[in-house]
């Protein structure tokens, strides 16, 4: 896959284009199918598959108030995108100015740049100044200038809509077995391991990866969670905790939101290495312990549960695992 700033960045017009636009936060199985229906039509016709998106999200810029989380990192997002088998994704940089476009405007740069055969969009599309630029106006468009408009209806699965802002809601209320029905793929944080206080191995005997949680992240439901851990090639199970470790509070003060991760079968020195964390069930609530010793016991319950839920699941955690390294 080619990737690529700007329309001005392309080196040549690609011709025979069947092009995709969107925000595609989280990549789901909704914007799985207008990636497959791209892909596909530009193979029966010998064209070339286009993304376009944006980043920042377009929300983050026009309405920041609503302090919006999102379900990928922009880096997820290029990783999901590939796999998909694009040919070329476009990332607009996304400013007031260009929320101000006209849609008229933006459809003349677009061809422009690209000559579009098909344009595929998903059913609730709209795009411009005052989101002007929807169906009904891309299909006039479409007639006048000479390209094709097809629209991929909603996708349910099990009675849910697949969208962004479902699968958030479902993030933030734990629910991760919902959330992977609706990504195709179990929800996963990731980042560099920090510093903790350490006394996941001194004080409780169970030592954890640390990784800190941004305020622009999307943030789980705050508890314990089964997990599965990527790093150097390999996969891990594990047990995580996102909060803000309550039993400490009164010792450490107001703490920034972490997730501390015990990986099983590991110990390997990873501080500063990046790592994947899969959250494939919420086991419980965090909670305040009266101190390390009932701490400890709990999270021993909380890993036999996690190993036991593992070993249901051998199967489907296997295909996940070897699913992640193309991640």
């Amino acid at each position: 896959m080619q990737l690529y700033r700007s329309l001005d960045e392309l080196p040549e017009k690609p011709a025979n284009a069947f092009v995709t636009i969107g925000n595609f936060d989280g990549v789901h199985l909704g914007h799985q199918m207008l990636f497959n229906e791209v892909v596909g039509k530009a193979h029966r016709h010998q064209g070339v598959s286009i993304a376009i998106t944006f980043d920042p999200h377009p929300l983050q810029v026009v309405r920041p108030q609503t302090g919006l989380k999102l379900i990928s990192t922009f880096e997820q997002k290029v990783e999901l995108i590939q796999l998909a088998d694009i040919d070329i994704l476009i990332v607009l940089p996304f400013t007031a100015e260009l929320a101000a476009t006209p849609a008229t405007t933006f459809i003349d740069r677009l061809l422009d740049h690209v000559q579009v055969a098909e344009l595929v969009v998903g059913y609730d599309y709209a795009f411009g100044k005052g989101r002007e630029g929807d169906i009904p106006f891309l299909k006039e468009q479409g007639r006048q200038r000479g390209f094709a408009v097809s629209v991929v209806e909603a996708y349910y699965v099990e009675g849910m809509l697949v969208s962004s802002t479902k699968i958030r809601e479902l993030v933030t209320r734990g629910r991760m077995r919902e959330v992977r029905k609706l990504l195709g793929r179990y929800y996963q944080i990731r980042g560099e391991v920090k510093m903790g206080k350490k006394r996941g191995g001194a004080e409780i005997g169970f030592p954890t990866a640390n990784l800190h949680l941004a305020p622009e992240d999307l943030c789980p439901k705050h508890g314990v969670y089964v997990t599965q851990v990527t790093y150097g090639g390999r996969c891990y199970g594990g047990v995580l905790n996102i909060g803000h470790n309550p039993t400490f509070a009164e010792q450490d003060g107001e703490q920034p939101i972490r997730a501390e991760t015990h990986i099983f079968n590991f110990n390997q020195d990873i501080y500063g290495h990046p790592i994947k964390v899969n959250l494939l069930r919420f086991l419980r609530d965090e909670r305040k312990f009266s101190g390390p010793q009932e701490l400890a016991a709990q999270i021993a319950e909380d890993i036999r549960q996690a190993k036991q839920i593992l070993d249901e699941a051998e199967r489907e955690i296997l295909l996940s695992c070897e699913d992640s390294f193309n991640h």
